[in-house]
């Protein structure tokens, strides 16, 4: 007997608080973003930011992304909404609560109103696109649950024991079928694998200016473009593939360019906050794509403190070598010799 012979779909994806509906698909969006800032606040502490600026710039990134997000669903599914045999009202393209979202347009939008954010606080943009791709596609893993209890998007007809149960009358099921893919459980596992990568190569190849998140929508288009192949749901398709997978393979190639031009690419990247600003923890200026064990080294000792030292022991080369005198000279000798090897190695470029 197998373990799992089918997927069960909610009985109800809304619940009434008295007259005030709780829609799980808004929760699921509203929880992918507490997890995404949260991971991007721990990831910019460690590259060395003030603590709450994630926290400021997603003010900018979630309207705008929602915005996005929606134009982009409404664009390339108007005939759901306009027309004379439309199944909805114009005014329901407002409902974002009811489902659709297009990630393209949220992305978009969103980078920009981060993009936007950035500039006014003086940070580098490509430093807050790194520090927050993993999260994003973690924000994406939890988000897509928001379709299972929707019972929409789902992938065609299957005898898997993991096949999804929709409820017949749904748009894209079959005549007679009631098990379909779990395409929302493969991109959600998906974008979580995703994630982890995106963390462990950013910590094993020091990737910076933007180059994480090229990763993350190299990745992300990659995936989308064969969970895509599986979904039955109405689409426009041009050549044989669906609009989204078109959409894929145009922006993985751009992120793959973008990867390619900016190999070489070194410099500081400005995080907006002067010395000290990050805490007192040296731990906490560490960098992610780094590691704590690679953060950029302090110089061991000033240029005024070196010449005391040297002063000190240029001192005791004077006083008589008897008892403790003698010891104490020593030790002081010692200490400011050790203050004194030299400053330590200026970091390279592409660690500052």
């Amino acid at each position: 007997m197998p373990l799992l012979a089918s997927i069960p779909s909610p009985s109800q994806g809304v619940w009434n608080l008295g007259p005030i509906p709780i829609r799980a698909y808004a929760l699921c969006i509203v929880l992918g973003v507490i997890v995404a800032v949260w991971i991007g606040e721990r990831r910019w502490r460690a590259r060395g930011g003030a603590p709450g600026t994630i926290t400021d710039l997603a003010v900018w990134a979630v309207p705008f992304g929602l915005v996005g997000g929606r134009l982009y669903h409404v664009i390339t599914d108007w005939q759901i909404y306009f027309g004379s045999d439309a199944p909805k009202r114009p005014i329901d393209a407002l409902f974002i609560w009811e489902g659709g979202l297009g990630i393209w347009g949220a992305i978009a939008l969103g980078a920009l109103g981060v993009w936007i954010g950035c500039r006014r606080r003086g940070i580098s943009f490509t430093a807050i696109a790194d520090t927050l791709a993993p999260g994003v596609a973690v924000a994406q893993a939890i988000g897509r649950w928001g379709n299972y209890f929707n019972q929409e998007l789902f992938g065609g007809p299957t005898d898997l024991p993991w096949a999804l149960e929709i409820e017949p009358g749904r748009p894209g099921t079959v005549p007679g079928e009631t098990l379909y893919h779990p395409t929302f459980l493969y991109e959600s596992l998906w974008d979580l694998a995703l994630a982890g990568v995106l963390i462990l190569a950013a910590r094993r190849f020091s990737l910076r200016h933007g180059r994480v998140f090229a990763m993350y929508v190299a990745g992300y288009t990659l995936g989308r473009f064969w969970i895509e192949g599986l979904r039955v749901d109405p689409a426009h398709h041009i050549l044989g593939l669906r609009l989204n997978q078109w959409t894929s393979i145009v922006i993985f190639l751009c992120a793959l360019a973008y990867l390619w031009l900016a190999r070489n690419r070194t410099g500081e990247e400005p995080l907006g906050v002067q010395s000290g600003d990050a805490g007192d923890d040296p731990a906490d200026s560490a960098d992610p794509a780094h590691g704590r064990d690679q953060a950029d080294e302090p110089e061991l000792v000033s240029g005024e403190e070196r010449e005391d030292a040297e002063a000190r022991d240029g001192a005791g080369d004077d006083l008589p070598p008897d008892g403790d005198t003698g010891s104490g000279k020593q030790t002081a000798t010692a200490g400011a010799g050790a203050a004194s090897d030299g400053p330590a190695a200026e970091p390279e470029a592409g660690q500052r």
